[in-house]
């Protein structure tokens, strides 16, 4: 059961996760099989998929294997979607990667990966279930994720160029798939506390992520989930074409507000009286 919706709100529905084996991807397909959505996993490993499916409402969510990056492999994919349940209404690209590095030390081949999985993998999944589903049926929506802040991300300057075009690709194709009642977005996390997060990246950025943030705080997988939740519901029907950042303002202003050294002990800012 959802904390938050009521019970059956996506009754009916059949939606699509991208990368559900771990994060926020396994977390949003439990979430949307707990209202009521049959959902599709999609990832290129059998078993954390597996583990996905059995955390998620019991029939309501099934695995494929599928490499996003292979335009065969989706195309089939979603051949079989289709086939088997008639309709396609919500696809979550949420598959992407990245890794740190100084830019001076980005190669060729890794700009390339980066590039190839985070926006081709996006394009050829959206391109192929706006072609086979949402646009015969004139009606559909697509969640990309992305990433936050906006403002800058040193050491992924090749995911950052990444996430942008897929932010801009929402913005675009939902001017143009308008006219067949499809309505695209972008949600940009920022920090969020994943297994991924926590293990794979270096302890330093890890540590002090929170502190980064004015809510002083990481992000839940939960709380993206939701966001999709909702845009995947009635609630979202008229939000197209736009970015939902949720990074608890990391966007706006790095750290806490006001600085520690300008707190008073009752919490408010410390201010200079004026000198005349």
């Amino acid at each position: 059961m959802s904390e938050i919706f009521r019970d059956g709100l996506l009754d009916g529905q059949v939606a699509i996760v991208t990368g559900a084996g771990s994060g926020i991807g396994r977390v949003t397909a439990v979430e949307l099989a707990s209202l009521g959505a049959q959902v599709i996993i999609l990832g290129r490993r059998a078993e954390p998929l597996a583990e996905t499916v059995a955390l998620a409402a019991s029939g309501r969510c099934e695995a494929l294997v599928c490499d996003i990056r292979e335009e065969d492999q989706v195309d089939a994919t979603i051949d079989d979607v289709v086939a088997r349940h008639g309709r396609i209404d919500l696809l979550v690209n949420n598959a992407g990667g990245q890794y740190m590095s100084p830019a001076e030390l980005i190669t060729p081949k890794g700009f390339r990966t980066v590039m190839r999985l985070n926006v081709e993998g996006t394009w050829l999944m959206t391109h192929a279930v706006a072609t086979k589903a949402m646009i015969p049926a004139r009606s559909g929506k697509v969640v990309s994720v992305t990433l936050s802040p906006h403002n800058g991300l040193p050491g992924m300057a090749h995911s950052s160029a990444a996430r942008a075009a897929v932010e801009n690709l929402m913005r675009v194709l939902s001017i143009e798939w308008g006219r067949f009642n499809i309505r695209l977005n972008a949600i940009a996390p920022g920090f969020v506390g994943t297994d991924t997060f926590v293990t794979k990246y270096p302890q330093s950025v890890v540590d002090g992520a929170a502190a980064t943030v004015p809510l002083q705080r990481l992000a839940r997988p939960e709380e993206i989930a939701w966001l999709i939740a909702q845009l995947a519901s009635r609630a979202g029907d008229y939000t197209s074409g736009t970015t939902l950042t949720v990074d608890g303002a990391r966007d706006n202003y790095m750290g806490a507000w006001p600085p520690a050294a300008e707190t008073a002990a009752d919490g408010e800012p410390v201010r200079e009286a004026r000198r005349g």
